[in-house]
């Protein structure tokens, strides 16, 4: 992340300071810093947090810490640096901290000041505001500030105990300043939490401290005997206590260089960019209600301390099928996860394959009936090959318009499911024969062996099955049928698209049908115009055939709810607020 973090501290001689500081640096070290320049005095120590390597002997003495400094130099003049114990962290031959994060190649260096003028100036300048005018009711607190210019500022005020200084506290704040003010407002939470642990542990030495100083020399009565305040006194030449005599750590500025450069790791990678193609189709839309509602109902059934008493009929959710087994197992999303549980193979792989297998005829007649919604049952002993041909057959339709019962051993009506798996034995009822919103697909063994050739060799044979697709109403041959289903036919008889493309096909068309459907849903739902007026926009665009009518008003109860509910909002929303006027 590309912010700052900095101690500051209120000085009762020259008011706010900065007292440490840590910035990341992606390049090289600046003028004078070098992780080889060892200084002789320091003493060479190696920490490891969070994958970050940190090093003391990290850059030599620069005229940041208050040596010797030129005109051109870029650091603070000693003018402005103030020479008090309690306003300084690191000595003047310090050469200050650094962390190596091997990962990204990117250095974390600590030091009093920034080396660069124009971060010192933007750094003095939050240091000032957050101890002086920037502060949140009671002077202890989180607060946010800033603009485009000077950047923008995470700022938490807080007391340290001081049994020597006036109210026997002093004022401090823990400051982050970064130009991106999304991605600052975004980690708030984040910042909160782990500066105030920050906090929380200074205040708890600096308070062991406090107690044992005024157990040992009480200063309330010693200050009313004497005639001169604490602040007067100082102001002859006392200056204030380090922070690091204050909380009795000597080692206080290395632990907060480590903790200031995991703040500034562990802040920017919570957070990444992802790159969005697009809105959200209205398939992610209704799984991911879905999911919400499967979600609801685990935690009813993990609260319940009764158990479910079981029950007769088959379970069916919407986009996808639940088995009788248990909650914890029926609450899985994936319509796959049989595949992978049972670690079975996939009788039809694709539509070109069931295509191939049930022959063009055939095949039409079923997709015709999957695509106007009607009933599609499939009579068969092997469970696995009634599961991959839903599985197969569902591609062609929107999430929300999926209901299936993938096996039952009696029969369910279609206002259950669209999709229904029997076994052989399951009687049906002869107005579902002869009915034309339904259409049956019997799988019986073959007569012969080579009626249907093996199609791919790591896969179940279908030369054993024969397959038989009644209905009451088959789909003539010269029938044109929906523009979509004609559309998806041309894409499963051009063998130059592989069958990766053929699905994204499928995905584009549904989209679009859907965009379609969406249009429909706004003209006569919300808007009621009249029948005229549908049929026009019907011909506009491009679905005024009968079947084209039929797909698109039983697409629409695919809709999902979110979609439906903003739309609603949307549009009624300025009815109501003429109606006022």
């Amino acid at each position: 992340m590309n912010a700052i973090v900095a101690l500051c501290h209120f000085c009762e001689l020259h008011g706010p300071r900065t007292l440490f500081c840590t910035e990341v640096l992606h390049s090289p070290l600046p003028q004078g810093a070098s992780s080889g320049d060892i200084s002789g005095q320091n003493e060479q120590a190696e920490e490891e947090e969070g994958g970050i390597q940190m090093s003391s002997r990290i850059r030599s003495h620069s005229p940041a810490e208050g040596a010797s400094a030129d005109s051109s130099s870029p650091g603070p003049k000693k003018s402005d640096m103030c020479e008090a114990s309690g306003c300084r962290s690191l000595a003047g031959g310090h050469p200050g901290y650094v962390s190596h994060d091997k990962e990204t190649s990117i250095k974390y260096v600590s030091h009093q000041h920034p080396n660069h003028p124009q971060l010192f100036s933007i750094v003095r300048q939050a240091c000032v505001r957050s101890l002086s005018c920037e502060v949140c009711p009671g002077r202890e607190g989180p607060i946010f500030f800033g603009d485009e210019q000077h950047g923008f500022v995470f700022s938490h005020t807080f007391f340290i105990k001081d049994s020597l200084a006036r109210g026997f506290q002093r004022w401090y704040s823990i400051i982050t300043i970064m130009m991106d003010r999304i991605y600052l407002i975004n980690s708030w939470p984040f910042l909160l939490g782990k500066i105030r642990g920050i906090i929380d542990e200074l205040q708890g030495k600096a308070l062991k401290v406090f107690e044992a100083e005024q157990y040992g020399c009480p200063q309330r009565a010693q200050r009313m005997n004497t005639a001169f305040t604490p602040f007067l006194h100082q102001r002859n030449g006392n200056a204030a206590r380090s922070l690091t005599s204050l909380t009795n750590d000597e080692n206080l500025w290395a632990c907060l260089h480590t903790s200031f450069a995991w703040l500034l790791k562990a802040c920017g990678s919570r957070l990444t960019e992802k790159l969005l193609e697009g809105a959200p189709t209205e398939d992610t839309l209704v799984q991911m209600e879905k999911l919400a509602d499967l979600k609801e109902e685990s935690e009813g059934w993990d609260g319940s301390e009764e158990e479910e008493k079981p029950s007769s009929q088959p379970d069916v959710v919407e986009g996808q099928e639940l088995s009788k087994c248990s909650p914890e197992t029926s609450l899985i999303p994936d319509c796959n996860s049989w595949n992978v549980a049972h670690r079975r193979l996939s009788v039809f792989r694709s539509l070109r394959h069931m295509r191939q297998v049930l022959g063009a005829s055939a095949f039409r007649m079923l997709a015709w009936h999957v695509l106007m919604g009607n009933q599609v049952i499939w009579k068969a002993r092997d469970m696995d090959l009634v599961q991959s041909a839903f599985d197969v057959l569902r591609t062609m339709l929107p999430v929300g318009c999926v209901r299936i019962i993938p096996y039952s051993d009696q029969y369910e009506e279609a206002y259950r499911c669209n999709f229904l798996g029997l076994s052989p034995h399951v009687q049906i009822p002869s107005h579902i024969l002869s009915s034309e919103f339904a259409v049956l697909v019997e799988v019986r063994a073959a007569t012969r062996s080579s009626l249907y050739p093996t199609l791919f060799d790591d896969e179940q044979s279908l030369n054993k099955y024969e397959f038989v697709v009644t209905s009451g109403s088959p789909v003539a041959a010269d029938r044109v049928g929906p523009t979509i289903l004609n559309k998806i036919e041309a894409a499963l008889t051009n063998q130059n698209l592989s069958v990766d493309v053929v699905d994204q096909c499928l995905v584009c068309l549904k989209e679009e049908w859907m965009n379609k459907v969406k249009v429909l849903f706004k003209f006569t739902k919300v808007d009621s115009r009249p029948k005229e007026d549908t049929q026009k926009l019907l011909s506009i665009l491009g679905a005024a055939e009968e079947d084209n009518v039929k797909l698109l008003k039983f697409w629409m109860t695919g809709l999902s709810k979110t979609y439906k509910s903003h739309l609603m909002s949307t549009v009624r929303s300025p009815t109501s607020s003429e109606s006022r006027n």
